[in-house]
């Protein structure tokens, strides 16, 4: 299946104003921008979360290969 003709959006669209009436459609519209937005930020947010966890890891297996860096000299 691929995408809708304009034909059927026309139909699908005639559906959704005798559903909802043509003043609900712009909150409809309203709150799919902003719940899309949220997910968008939130995704955001992880990706600068992973990439903190990963800065922190990284920075303690360098810490560890300058501990034992550190032994083996002594050694």
């Amino acid at each position: 299946m691929g995408m809708p003709s304009m034909p059927e959006l026309l139909i699908i669209l005639a559906i959704v104003v005798l559903l909802f009436g043509a003043k609900k459609i712009p909150d409809l519209a309203k709150g799919m921008g902003k719940g899309i937005k949220d997910f968008k930020k939130a995704i955001k947010d992880d990706d600068e979360k992973v990439a903190e966890v990963k800065e922190i890891k990284d920075d303690a297996k360098k810490e560890a290969v300058t501990d034992t860096k550190d032994t083996v000299k002594k050694a």
